[in-house]
């Protein structure tokens, strides 16, 4: 911090003191946070896209549960719960005084409301199958729920702790998109469309009051453009810095904290399964060892990257390494491309707009497939429209994403998820892993689900995304790794 001097003139004014003291300077009290993607809308139960997240989760709403830093799962709307000994019932015991944003109370109705509406009839809930179990949600007091489970569910907690199970009220639910209220510590203000999202502190807030008064969230997709904001301070952070041959330059600079830390993101070539040739098991495999991953890594994320070979982070206790399943191997692809009798195919290869792991390995992967004798065909897509073209309607052959949310090995059981995965054993292993709760065999399911995705094939795995972080190195309290979507921002102040 800039401090400003002044000189001090000793009583009777006949000498002058050459002491220099620092004037009194006002702390910030707001913040302004760079994020890459714009969230299509602020209503976390109704949308996929983790942008959403990213800017309304813990801020705006929440759940019976949380994550915390650490990526443990802490009370939140719910104080405590207890569980039955067959694992069917949770009762949840309610935080007392909260409100939502627009004054109406907080109780257990809306516990039902939310959780009956992520199952309902119609509804836009991207997890529903996380909370499929859930058989029947009674009311015992204004502060108490009972939740009954058709089976087991181990990871029941851990799901409540979502965005996608945030809570919400009758009155406003339906607005949500547009106008968010939740019960966090921040209030909806204003956006701009295509420019930024403003918050500021809810001073009705039922829990430990945030130190910010306000925070506005930016969008900047533009690598060089994420540069200059940081570096002209149009912008105070940026969680997950979209330019990562930069980084080095604010390492060296100390007014900027820089931290490498790791995230949930399984950073994927995924194929469409369901789709000739990609129902081919060895076309597949052959598109596995035709990539490079080290290469990818490299080039699109300046060597920023913990390669993979199933669908675990790293930092999973599960994890296994399978990276030398899928390794380069470009003469072994050829061949099983001449096995499958598809030496001559065109790929469409359909990419998010987001230039890093994306665009850029986009590029290296499509000159790796050619090697090989694989042509494809490259369509840059804009959110709204991958989300349209291939996470719902599964029109594509290949596509780069990163897959941050957390713990989600069985999106690939999912019967119309857009990989199209569709194998009976792979089914059969999520279905056991659903109602174990022994923490052994549980451990165990999990590592032959990762394995039975590295034998498959069923997408490329490529890396697990870093979380390269950059802020104002008077900011505190941003998280160093993302155990989930969030740019949480409860514990953040300023230290000058």
């Amino acid at each position: 911090m800039r401090k400003t001097f002044v000189l001090l003139a000793l009583a009777g004014g006949l000498a002058m003191s050459t002491a220099l003291t620092p004037a009194l300077a006002q702390s910030r009290t707001d913040v302004k946070i760079g994020l890459v993607l714009e969230p299509p809308s602020l209503d976390p139960t109704a949308e996929a896209a983790a942008a959403v997240d990213e800017v309304v989760y813990a801020n705006v709403f929440e759940g019976l549960t949380k994550f915390a830093p650490d990526g443990s799962i802490v009370p939140a709307l719910a104080k405590s719960w207890d569980i039955s000994e067959d694992g069917l019932t949770y009762t949840f015991h309610l935080n007392e005084g909260v409100t939502f944003h627009d004054g109406t109370a907080f109780d257990a109705e809306d516990v039902k409301f939310s959780l009956d509406r992520i199952g309902a009839e119609g509804s836009a809930n991207a997890q529903q199958a996380l909370y499929v179990n859930i058989d029947s949600v009674e009311v015992v007091d204004p502060t108490t729920v009972k939740v009954t489970l058709s089976q087991p569910d181990g990871n029941f907690i851990y799901n409540l702790a979502w965005g996608d199970a945030v809570m919400v009220a009758p009155e406003s639910a339906d607005n949500n998109k547009l106008d968010p209220i939740g019960t966090g510590p921040f209030v909806f203000k204003d956006r701009v469309e295509g420019d930024s999202i403003m918050l500021e502190k809810n001073q009705s807030y039922w829990g430990t009051p945030v130190a910010l008064e306000g925070a506005t969230f930016k969008f900047i997709s533009d690598p060089t453009a994420a540069f200059a904001a940081l570096q002209a301070g149009d912008v105070d952070a940026f969680p997950n810095y979209p330019s990562p041959e930069t980084v080095t330059q604010f390492e060296a600079d100390p007014r900027f904290t820089v931290v490498i830390g790791a995230t949930e993101g399984e950073t994927i070539l995924a194929m469409n399964n369901g789709k000739p040739p990609l129902d081919d098991i060895k076309v597949r495999e052959a598109i596995a060892h035709a990539i490079d991953r080290t290469a990818v890594i490299d080039g699109a994320m300046f060597g920023y990257g913990t390669p993979i070979g199933s669908f675990l982070s790293p930092a999973n206790p599960d994890y296994v390494d399978l990276t030398g399943q899928s390794d380069y191997d470009p003469e072994k692809s050829k061949a099983l491309l001449e096995e499958a009798g598809a030496t001559d195919i065109t790929l469409s290869l359909k990419l998010p707009p987001v230039e890093g792991y994306a665009r850029r390995g986009g590029e290296i992967i499509a000159q790796q497939l050619a090697a090989v004798g694989i042509k494809t065909e490259t369509t840059n897509l804009e959110w709204a429209q991958w989300l349209d073209e291939v996470f719902k309607q599964k029109n594509y052959d290949l596509t780069i994403i990163s897959h941050t949310e957390p713990n989600d090995i069985s999106i690939f059981s999912r019967p119309d998820y857009y990989f199209d995965y569709g194998n009976d054993e792979f089914n059969k292993i999520i279905a056991d892993l659903s109602v174990e709760s022994d923490p052994a065999k549980r451990s165990e399911l999990t590592k032959a689900a990762a394995q039975n995705l590295a034998d498959n094939y069923a997408v490329g795995f490529l890396f697990e995304l870093a979380k390269v972080g950059i802020w104002n190195a008077n900011l505190s309290g941003l998280w160093e790794n993302a155990p989930n979507q969030a740019t949480d921002l409860t514990g953040v102040s300023w230290t000058e």
